[in-house]
């Protein structure tokens, strides 16, 4: 498993769908997600430490997992099927270690929350993610994606999606604002 962290929030300008941007730890690897706006506005809130006076969704878990007596220890960002991504949450609790199935968008505005480690696996870095291209370059004119998706993909082959993963520009995703 290669350790990620959240690099961004945006808005794709093609498929006004946000996007949350995933980059490898020390390396350049990205790995963009699509995702819907509730679970991007969860991130973009934990990302500005925007606190408020009664928890809110994601903030109910971490508080579950304590009140039980756990610990989320990390993310695991495990596979993406038929353009959808699926994560886990590792939970420890004394010597008990279990994993619960979870969306990544989910995932990800829990672990800021608590702050636990986001991990993915090289195969995903490597297949499904992108290396930031030199700015200018245009993106790959795609149709628009739902939530937990790898992006555009209606009508687009699996070539074509990696070309437009490959030339996508974190700069032509706009600031998403909750």
């Amino acid at each position: 498993m290669i350790k990620v962290r959240v690099q961004s929030l945006g808005l794709d300008q093609n498929t006004k769908s946000p996007v949350v941007i995933l980059q490898e730890d020390g390396g350049e690897r990205v790995l963009p997600i699509w995702i819907g706006p509730a679970e991007a506005s969860a991130i973009a809130m934990e990302l500005a430490g925007m606190k408020f006076p009664r928890p809110l969704t994601h903030d109910l878990f971490p508080l579950l997992i304590r009140g039980l007596g756990g610990t989320l220890t990390r993310v695991l960002i495990t596979r993406v099927h038929d353009n959808t991504y699926f994560a886990e949450l590792v939970i420890t609790r004394g010597d008990e270690v279990f994993t619960v199935d979870a969306r990544p968008s989910d995932s990800i505005a829990i672990a800021l929350r608590t702050r636990a480690d986001l991990f993915t696996t090289d195969d995903l870095l490597t297949n499904a993610a992108i290396e930031v291209p030199p700015p200018g370059e245009t993106t790959f004119p795609g149709e628009g994606g739902d939530a937990e998706t790898s992006g555009p993909q209606p009508g687009l082959s699996p070539e074509q999606l990696k070309e437009y993963l490959r030339k996508l520009d974190p700069e032509d995703l706009g600031r998403f604002n909750p």
